[in-house]
Protein backbone atom coordinates (compact mmCIF):
# COMPACT_ATOMS: atom_id res chain seq x y z
CA UNK A 1 0.00 0.00 0.00
CA UNK A 2 2.34 2.59 0.83
CA UNK A 3 4.61 1.54 -2.60
CA UNK A 4 1.28 2.37 -4.36
CA UNK A 5 0.91 5.67 -2.76
CA UNK A 6 4.19 6.54 -3.88
CA UNK A 7 3.66 5.40 -7.40
CA UNK A 8 0.11 7.51 -7.86
CA UNK A 9 1.66 11.04 -7.69
CA UNK A 10 4.16 9.70 -10.40
CA UNK A 11 1.63 8.71 -12.26
CA UNK A 12 -0.51 11.88 -12.10
CA UNK A 13 2.20 14.03 -13.08
CA UNK A 14 2.66 11.77 -16.11
CA UNK A 15 -0.76 12.15 -16.92
CA UNK A 16 -0.02 16.35 -16.34
CA UNK A 17 3.13 16.45 -18.42
CA UNK A 18 1.38 14.79 -21.24
CA UNK A 19 -1.08 17.95 -22.30
CA UNK A 20 1.68 20.34 -21.26
CA UNK A 21 4.13 18.92 -24.04
CA UNK A 22 1.54 18.72 -26.38
CA UNK A 23 0.63 22.40 -25.92
CA UNK A 24 3.74 23.42 -25.77
CA UNK A 25 4.43 22.13 -29.29
CA UNK A 26 1.01 23.94 -30.79
CA UNK A 27 1.85 26.78 -29.30
CA UNK A 28 5.25 26.89 -31.34
CA UNK A 29 7.09 28.86 -32.67
CA UNK A 30 5.85 32.13 -30.92
CA UNK A 31 8.82 34.09 -32.62
CA UNK A 32 10.88 33.87 -35.30
CA UNK A 33 13.10 31.14 -35.25
CA UNK A 34 16.98 31.26 -35.95
CA UNK A 35 19.10 28.94 -38.22
CA UNK A 36 22.74 28.87 -37.75
CA UNK A 37 24.36 27.36 -41.11
CA UNK A 38 27.90 26.38 -41.08
CA UNK A 39 28.33 27.13 -44.64
CA UNK A 40 28.53 30.91 -46.40
CA UNK A 41 25.45 32.48 -48.05
CA UNK A 42 24.92 30.81 -51.46
CA UNK A 43 26.37 27.37 -49.99
CA UNK A 44 23.94 24.16 -50.91
CA UNK A 45 22.51 23.89 -46.73
CA UNK A 46 22.27 27.89 -47.28
CA UNK A 47 20.25 27.83 -50.12
CA UNK A 48 18.35 25.06 -49.05
CA UNK A 49 17.05 25.62 -45.68
CA UNK A 50 15.70 29.18 -47.09
CA UNK A 51 13.68 27.58 -49.89
CA UNK A 52 11.99 25.10 -46.92
CA UNK A 53 11.95 28.44 -44.63
CA UNK A 54 9.79 29.93 -46.99
CA UNK A 55 7.37 27.14 -47.11
CA UNK A 56 7.78 26.77 -43.10
CA UNK A 57 6.75 30.71 -42.76
CA UNK A 58 3.29 29.55 -44.26
CA UNK A 59 2.93 26.69 -41.75
CA UNK A 60 4.03 28.59 -38.53
CA UNK A 61 3.66 32.59 -39.60
CA UNK A 62 6.66 32.53 -38.54
CA UNK A 63 10.31 33.54 -40.37
CA UNK A 64 13.37 31.21 -40.24
CA UNK A 65 16.22 34.12 -39.46
CA UNK A 66 19.57 32.92 -41.72
CA UNK A 67 22.73 33.30 -39.80
CA UNK A 68 25.91 32.04 -41.30
CA UNK A 69 28.70 30.90 -39.26
CA UNK A 70 30.88 29.46 -41.78
CA UNK A 71 34.69 28.39 -41.77
CA UNK A 72 37.22 26.95 -39.62
CA UNK A 73 36.33 23.52 -41.06
CA UNK A 74 32.56 23.90 -39.81
CA UNK A 75 33.32 24.00 -36.30
CA UNK A 76 32.35 27.90 -35.80
CA UNK A 77 28.72 26.98 -36.16
CA UNK A 78 29.03 23.98 -34.71
CA UNK A 79 30.41 25.45 -31.57
CA UNK A 80 27.74 28.14 -31.92
CA UNK A 81 24.80 25.83 -32.28
CA UNK A 82 25.97 24.42 -29.28
CA UNK A 83 26.23 27.21 -26.89
CA UNK A 84 23.00 28.42 -28.03
CA UNK A 85 19.43 28.44 -25.33
CA UNK A 86 18.43 25.20 -25.88
CA UNK A 87 14.42 26.65 -25.93
CA UNK A 88 13.70 26.17 -29.68
CA UNK A 89 14.33 28.99 -31.37
CA UNK A 90 17.62 27.79 -32.81
CA UNK A 91 18.25 25.43 -35.06
CA UNK A 92 21.30 24.17 -36.91
CA UNK A 93 22.36 22.96 -40.78
CA UNK A 94 25.68 21.18 -40.37
CA UNK A 95 27.39 18.07 -42.44
CA UNK A 96 27.29 14.90 -40.58
CA UNK A 97 30.26 13.38 -41.83
CA UNK A 98 32.26 16.39 -41.49
CA UNK A 99 31.78 16.61 -38.29
CA UNK A 100 32.38 13.39 -37.55
CA UNK A 101 35.29 13.59 -38.70
CA UNK A 102 36.78 16.47 -37.13
CA UNK A 103 37.31 14.53 -33.94
CA UNK A 104 40.34 13.00 -35.28
CA UNK A 105 41.73 16.07 -37.40
CA UNK A 106 41.72 18.46 -33.95
CA UNK A 107 43.20 18.27 -30.81
CA UNK A 108 40.98 20.22 -28.83
CA UNK A 109 37.41 20.71 -30.00
CA UNK A 110 35.31 23.39 -28.32
CA UNK A 111 32.12 20.76 -28.70
CA UNK A 112 31.38 17.30 -28.23
CA UNK A 113 28.81 16.20 -31.30
CA UNK A 114 27.42 13.65 -29.02
CA UNK A 115 27.06 15.89 -25.70
CA UNK A 116 25.79 18.88 -26.75
CA UNK A 117 23.62 18.72 -29.90
CA UNK A 118 21.09 16.93 -30.51
CA UNK A 119 19.78 15.49 -33.86
CA UNK A 120 17.34 16.40 -35.79
CA UNK A 121 17.28 14.80 -39.00
CA UNK A 122 19.56 14.15 -41.86
CA UNK A 123 18.17 16.18 -44.39
CA UNK A 124 19.83 14.94 -47.82
CA UNK A 125 22.65 13.08 -49.26
CA UNK A 126 25.22 14.77 -51.32
CA UNK A 127 25.74 12.31 -54.22
CA UNK A 128 29.20 12.91 -54.84
CA UNK A 129 31.28 12.09 -58.20
CA UNK A 130 34.72 11.84 -59.46
CA UNK A 131 35.33 13.36 -62.53
CA UNK A 132 37.91 14.26 -65.06
CA UNK A 133 38.61 16.84 -67.41
CA UNK A 134 37.41 15.40 -71.01
CA UNK A 135 40.96 16.66 -72.14
CA UNK A 136 42.17 13.64 -71.10
CA UNK A 137 40.06 11.65 -73.33
CA UNK A 138 39.37 8.76 -70.28
CA UNK A 139 35.98 6.56 -69.59
CA UNK A 140 37.02 5.10 -66.49
CA UNK A 141 38.83 4.43 -63.55
CA UNK A 142 41.57 1.84 -65.66
CA UNK A 143 42.10 4.45 -68.79
CA UNK A 144 43.09 6.86 -65.84
CA UNK A 145 45.46 4.62 -64.06
CA UNK A 146 46.72 4.16 -67.47
CA UNK A 147 46.86 7.77 -68.45
CA UNK A 148 48.54 8.64 -64.96
CA UNK A 149 51.54 6.65 -65.12
CA UNK A 150 52.03 7.50 -68.90
CA UNK A 151 52.03 10.75 -67.89
CA UNK A 152 53.62 11.74 -64.31
CA UNK A 153 53.75 14.62 -62.68
CA UNK A 154 51.22 16.17 -64.64
CA UNK A 155 47.97 15.75 -63.31
CA UNK A 156 46.71 16.81 -59.57
CA UNK A 157 43.43 16.12 -57.94
CA UNK A 158 41.02 17.18 -55.61
CA UNK A 159 38.88 16.45 -53.08
CA UNK A 160 36.31 17.78 -50.51
CA UNK A 161 35.96 15.17 -47.77
CA UNK A 162 38.63 12.65 -46.34
CA UNK A 163 36.78 9.29 -47.56
CA UNK A 164 37.22 10.60 -50.92
CA UNK A 165 40.48 11.18 -50.53
CA UNK A 166 41.25 8.27 -48.97
CA UNK A 167 39.81 6.76 -51.98
CA UNK A 168 41.83 8.32 -54.93
CA UNK A 169 45.25 7.79 -52.15
CA UNK A 170 44.21 4.11 -52.29
CA UNK A 171 43.27 4.01 -56.08
CA UNK A 172 47.29 5.67 -56.42
CA UNK A 173 48.71 2.70 -54.23
CA UNK A 174 46.57 -0.25 -56.08
CA UNK A 175 47.32 0.88 -59.95
CA UNK A 176 50.29 3.17 -59.48
CA UNK A 177 48.90 6.40 -60.42
CA UNK A 178 50.60 9.38 -60.71
CA UNK A 179 48.40 11.85 -59.12
CA UNK A 180 49.31 14.39 -56.80
CA UNK A 181 46.74 16.32 -54.18
CA UNK A 182 45.48 20.00 -54.03
CA UNK A 183 43.86 21.63 -51.17
CA UNK A 184 40.48 21.71 -52.16
CA UNK A 185 38.97 25.83 -51.48
CA UNK A 186 35.19 25.09 -52.21
CA UNK A 187 33.49 23.87 -55.46
CA UNK A 188 33.57 27.29 -57.05
CA UNK A 189 37.42 26.86 -57.32
CA UNK A 190 37.45 23.47 -57.92
CA UNK A 191 35.33 23.74 -60.75
CA UNK A 192 37.30 26.95 -62.10
CA UNK A 193 40.60 24.34 -62.06
CA UNK A 194 39.18 22.18 -63.77
CA UNK A 195 37.66 24.04 -66.21
CA UNK A 196 41.42 26.04 -66.34
CA UNK A 197 43.60 22.75 -66.96
CA UNK A 198 45.27 23.16 -63.48
CA UNK A 199 43.11 20.88 -61.94
CA UNK A 200 42.34 17.40 -63.93
CA UNK A 201 40.47 15.16 -61.49
CA UNK A 202 38.02 16.06 -58.65
CA UNK A 203 35.52 14.21 -56.46
CA UNK A 204 32.77 16.20 -54.87
CA UNK A 205 29.34 17.19 -55.29
CA UNK A 206 27.73 16.41 -58.71
CA UNK A 207 25.46 19.32 -58.52
CA UNK A 208 28.94 21.47 -58.81
CA UNK A 209 29.28 20.12 -62.64
CA UNK A 210 26.06 19.59 -63.93
CA UNK A 211 26.58 22.27 -66.88
CA UNK A 212 29.74 20.81 -67.52
CA UNK A 213 28.60 17.35 -67.43
CA UNK A 214 25.87 18.25 -70.15
CA UNK A 215 27.94 20.10 -72.24
CA UNK A 216 30.51 17.42 -72.27
CA UNK A 217 33.65 19.34 -70.98
CA UNK A 218 34.04 17.36 -67.61
CA UNK A 219 33.57 13.32 -68.03
CA UNK A 220 31.89 11.17 -64.99
CA UNK A 221 33.72 7.90 -63.70
CA UNK A 222 31.77 7.33 -60.94
CA UNK A 223 29.20 8.84 -58.09
CA UNK A 224 29.74 7.40 -54.53
CA UNK A 225 25.49 6.87 -54.22
CA UNK A 226 23.80 3.58 -53.48
CA UNK A 227 22.78 4.06 -57.00
CA UNK A 228 23.07 5.96 -60.19
CA UNK A 229 22.28 9.36 -60.26
CA UNK A 230 18.96 10.22 -62.47
CA UNK A 231 20.85 13.33 -64.06
CA UNK A 232 23.58 10.89 -65.39
CA UNK A 233 22.76 7.30 -65.53
CA UNK A 234 25.44 6.53 -67.19
CA UNK A 235 28.21 7.33 -64.64
CA UNK A 236 28.43 4.39 -62.90
CA UNK A 237 28.44 3.63 -58.96
CA UNK A 238 31.84 2.99 -57.20
CA UNK A 239 30.14 0.16 -55.57
CA UNK A 240 29.14 -1.06 -59.56
CA UNK A 241 32.87 -0.87 -59.71
CA UNK A 242 34.78 -1.41 -56.83
CA UNK A 243 32.17 -3.45 -54.64
CA UNK A 244 34.83 -3.52 -51.53
CA UNK A 245 35.19 0.31 -50.67
CA UNK A 246 33.66 1.82 -47.84
CA UNK A 247 32.90 5.16 -47.98
CA UNK A 248 31.21 7.50 -46.01
CA UNK A 249 28.41 9.53 -47.82
CA UNK A 250 28.19 13.08 -47.22
CA UNK A 251 25.59 14.65 -46.02
CA UNK A 252 23.64 17.30 -44.76
CA UNK A 253 21.37 17.36 -41.33
CA UNK A 254 19.50 19.57 -38.66
CA UNK A 255 20.96 19.96 -35.17
CA UNK A 256 19.73 21.69 -32.06
CA UNK A 257 21.08 22.51 -28.90
CA UNK A 258 21.54 20.00 -26.25
CA UNK A 259 18.23 19.92 -24.00
CA UNK A 260 15.97 21.74 -26.55
CA UNK A 261 12.69 19.51 -25.39
CA UNK A 262 11.76 16.40 -27.45
CA UNK A 263 8.33 17.72 -28.84
CA UNK A 264 9.56 20.51 -30.57
CA UNK A 265 12.85 18.18 -32.12
CA UNK A 266 8.97 16.10 -33.25
CA UNK A 267 7.47 19.20 -34.55
CA UNK A 268 10.93 20.74 -36.26
CA UNK A 269 11.31 17.37 -38.24
CA UNK A 270 7.83 16.47 -39.06
CA UNK A 271 6.99 19.97 -40.52
CA UNK A 272 10.30 19.76 -42.38
CA UNK A 273 9.68 16.38 -44.08
CA UNK A 274 5.97 17.39 -44.60
CA UNK A 275 7.42 20.24 -47.07
CA UNK A 276 10.82 18.81 -48.25
CA UNK A 277 8.73 15.27 -48.88
CA UNK A 278 6.79 16.60 -51.48
CA UNK A 279 7.46 14.63 -54.76
CA UNK A 280 7.23 18.29 -56.78
CA UNK A 281 9.74 19.65 -54.22
CA UNK A 282 12.10 16.85 -54.13
CA UNK A 283 12.19 16.88 -57.97
CA UNK A 284 13.12 20.36 -57.95
CA UNK A 285 15.15 21.51 -55.02
CA UNK A 286 16.61 18.11 -54.51
CA UNK A 287 16.84 15.27 -57.46
CA UNK A 288 17.98 18.45 -59.94
CA UNK A 289 20.60 19.80 -57.67
CA UNK A 290 22.08 15.98 -57.40
CA UNK A 291 20.52 15.32 -53.57
CA UNK A 292 19.19 12.09 -52.30
CA UNK A 293 16.36 13.14 -49.63
CA UNK A 294 16.16 10.94 -46.41
CA UNK A 295 14.64 13.33 -43.49
CA UNK A 296 14.37 9.82 -41.60
CA UNK A 297 13.23 10.64 -37.66
CA UNK A 298 15.48 11.71 -34.22
CA UNK A 299 15.29 8.26 -32.74
CA UNK A 300 16.91 6.68 -36.74
CA UNK A 301 19.27 10.05 -37.00
CA UNK A 302 20.92 8.97 -33.70
CA UNK A 303 20.90 5.25 -34.93
CA UNK A 304 22.73 6.32 -37.90
CA UNK A 305 25.21 8.43 -35.90
CA UNK A 306 26.67 5.42 -34.19
CA UNK A 307 26.62 3.42 -37.28
CA UNK A 308 28.24 6.10 -38.85
CA UNK A 309 30.51 6.65 -36.37
CA UNK A 310 31.83 3.34 -36.21
CA UNK A 311 32.89 3.79 -40.23
CA UNK A 312 34.39 6.92 -39.54
CA UNK A 313 36.70 5.51 -36.89
CA UNK A 314 37.92 2.97 -39.62
CA UNK A 315 38.43 5.38 -42.45
CA UNK A 316 40.11 7.69 -40.24
CA UNK A 317 42.50 4.94 -38.78
CA UNK A 318 43.23 3.83 -42.24
CA UNK A 319 44.25 7.27 -43.28
CA UNK A 320 46.46 7.87 -40.34
CA UNK A 321 44.67 11.06 -39.72
CA UNK A 322 46.86 13.00 -36.21
CA UNK A 323 45.17 15.82 -34.66
CA UNK A 324 46.66 19.13 -35.31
Amino acid sequence: MRRLSRILPLLAGLFWLQPAASALAQSYPAKPVRVITTSSAGGISDIFIRIVGEELHKCWGQPLVIENRSGGQFNIGARACADAVPDGYTICIMPTDVLQYNRFAFKNLSYDLFKDLEPITVLFYLTQALVVSSSLNVNSLDELAAYAKAHPKTLSYTAAAVPHQLFIENFKQETGADIVRVPFRGGGDAVNGMLTGTTQVAFFGIGNFIPHLQAGTIKGLAVDADKRSPLFPNIPTLKELRPNVEITRADFSLWAPKGMPKELIRKVRDDVAKIATDPAFVERNLTQRGLDPVFNTPEEFTQYLQTQRAQVERTAKKAGMQPQ
